[in-house]
């Protein structure tokens, strides 16, 4: 795979110390490691590290001049935190791999295919939550995302007891799912 013009003219504007590509380059792929890092027991601060130490390797690899990129830069930036964090997992002991494991990993291409997926999911979730209305967004997000159990939410929303409040949770996750579905369909 060829990398395309708009990436190495960052690449040459990060071994130049050219402020807009490195502003570029942070602003495309920080959000990506971010989620990689607290997905995987890690803090917004670990997460900072963890780009910083990679773009300090993209950095020399660029200013090397021998650099060539045989992937997206997404990529390359992914599989560089990846292995990054790995490594700073097992040195904190949270994670260890067998011998061979940190050597053997997935393609990241697979990886990239599956967070992108993901975040494509969630997108399409955020839409059809938001567009279910109210009372049974703020009911669900009660419930699934601040964890306050059916007495709780009985009380909160104004339902006579418990077991209504949970027939209508039902009732608002089939709407919920159903926008959902339609939505997905329209992008499969």
């Amino acid at each position: 795979m060829k990398t395309d013009v708009n990436e190495t003219a960052l690449l040459e504007g990060l071994a130049h110390n050219d402020r807009s590509a490195i502003e570029t380059i942070y602003a495309q792929q920080y959000s990506m490691v971010q989620t990689l890092i607290i997905n995987n027991n890690g803090t917004a601060e670990d997460a900072r590290d963890i780009f910083q130490e990679a773009m300090i390797v993209l950095y020399e690899k660029a200013r090397s001049g021998s650099f060539e990129l045989n992937c997206q830069l997404k990529t390359y930036v992914y599989s560089v935190c990846r292995r990054l964090w790995l490594k700073k997992l097992q040195q904190m002991q949270k994670y260890i791999p067998n011998a061979n494991g940190l050597e053997e990993t997935v393609s990241v291409d697979e990886d990239m295919d599956v967070h992108d997926q993901r975040n494509s999911d969630f997108l399409m979730m955020e839409k059809a939550l938001s567009g279910i209305g109210e009372p049974c967004k703020s009911l669900l997000e009660a419930f699934y995302l601040q964890k306050r159990n059916m007495t709780e939410i009985a009380g909160n929303f104004g339902y006579t007891n418990a077991d209504n409040a949970k027939n209508q949770k039902y009732k608002c996750l089939m709407r919920l799912k159903k926008l959902f579905f339609s939505e997905y369909k329209n992008h499969v």
